[in-house]
This record gives C-alpha cells, structure tokens and sequence, in this order.
C-alpha cells in the first residue's frame, strides 16, 4: 500500500494513476489556457523522463504510459506517485489563481445512490464520505474504479432527462454515480473544478470511462452515448479533499 496523506493506493491504484495521466493531464486543461500550468507540466514530464531513464522531451501520456508498464514492484512508484498526485493539485491551484475555471454556480444534490457492487445503485437519504469515498458503498470490480481519484462518482440530472427524453432507459444511479445532481450547467462541471457537497469538499479529477454493464441504459446497448468524446455528457469522478456528510436536498457549490 502506498499512503499519500491520507490517501491510500494499492500497487493498481498507482499503476492505474500513471497509465491515466495523460486522459487526466488533458481533460483538466483542455480548453484552458495558463503558461504557469502549462510549465508545471512540462516540468512533472522532466522529472518523470529522469526517474525512467528515458529521453527528456518525452510526452506526459507516454512517460504515464511508460511507468504503468514498467515500474511493477519497484521503489520508484511510490516517489513517482506522490509527485504526479502533487502535480495535479498544483495544476489546478494554478488554473484557479489564473482564472480559468469557472465562476461559483448552485446546484443541489437530487439523489444519492449505493450499492454492495455493481448497476444500478439504489436511493438512501444520506451518507458520509470518508477520503476512500462513499462510507457502505463497493464496485463490483476494482480493476477499473476505485482509486482515491475516483472517490466519487457524479452525475447529472439535466443529462440523464435529456438521454430519456431521446427513449433511453435510464435513471437516478443507473449508470453508477454516487451522487445526482442538479441546477448546475454539466459542461462548467469538468476536470480541475472543486465542488462543495453538502459538507464534503471534492475536486473534479477526471471522466468516468462509459463500460459495458452500462449497456442496460441505452437503447441499442450503446453506452459510449455518455463518453466525454460526445460532449458534456459523462460521469464524473472526484478526489474527496474534505470528508463529511451529505443529505439528499443539500446544496452543490461550484467553486466555493
């Protein structure tokens, strides 16, 4: 186990971090433009391209990449870990102080949703959230979900209406999220944005890959409906930065 504060990663966890840093990189600054965080990357893939022994122009995807395949087992992947974990914090931190993020929006939580594994996740009125996530609540597998960066899941209101306006059968925690919200506009709810939740407060790190027990919620099985590909329109997941409680009704606060 490799313990960042208090964020706890199994050897997979880690693995899994480096191989999504560039998908987590991109999606956080896509679209946004700062010369500071733009240097802070550049600056991350020259210290990973030394610690790999690898040429210094290397890409962040690629050096990301490059460590999910060959640091298994090495004492590497605990400083390497903690330094892209740091990176990312100071990447957002740096698009906030530029202003780039966007500015505070309301919200309210509609439902929350657990389950002891697996779709869909089923109503409670309340739960508390620890830095590992929703208190209670499992995924049927850890391979893909789990990570202290995928805390929790997020999902809109305004999206799921607007898939079953179009005939699809979805709904409130079909498609896995934790936690239903609406009032907000999805496309300002995206990597790099801090969100306070009820007591909680989380960052939006990245998108939540759609997968195939999915399926069920779309017409025609095509659950790549809601990948980040075809607009605001994907699962989120957030890194907890304040553990708390949350009640459904509670107030979702953009950019507190």
């Amino acid at each position: 186990m490799i313990n960042l504060g208090p964020y706890e990663f199994t050897e997979t966890d880690a693995l899994r971090t480096m191989g999504n840093l560039g998908d987590i990189w991109s999606s956080i600054m896509h679209g946004r433009i700062s010369s500071a965080t733009d240097a802070i990357g550049e600056s991350l893939a020259r210290r990973l391209a030394v610690a790999l022994g690898v040429n210094s122009a290397t890409p962040l995807a690629e050096l990301g990449t490059l460590a999910c395949a060959s640091l298994t087992d090495s004492p590497l992947l605990s400083s390497a870990l903690a330094d892209v974990w740091s990176t990312l914090a100071e990447a957002t931190d740096r698009l906030r102080t530029d202003g780039q993020l966007p500015t505070a929006g309301r919200g309210v939580v509609t439902q929350l949703s657990t389950s002891k594994g697996g779709v869909p996740k089923l109503p409670v009125e309340s739960v508390d959230v620890s830095f590992g996530g929703v208190i209670g609540d499992a995924q049927g597998e850890r391979l893909h979900h789990g990570c202290p960066w995928q805390a929790l899941c997020i999902y809109s209101d305004e999206v799921i209406d607007a898939f079953r306006a179009v005939g699809h059968p979805i709904g409130r925690g079909s498609a896995g999220e934790n936690i239903t919200i609406s009032g907000l506009k999805w496309a300002d709810v995206r990597p790099g944005v801090r969100l306070k939740i009820g007591t909680v407060l989380a960052d939006v790190q990245a998108y939540a890959t759609p997968c195939r027990h999915n399926a069920q919620w779309f017409s025609g099985g095509d659950f790549n409906l809601m990948s980040a590909k075809r607009g605001p329109v994907s699962r989120l997941y957030a890194t907890v930065r304040e553990p708390g409680r949350i009640t459904t009704g509670d107030a979702v606060i953009l950019e507190p």
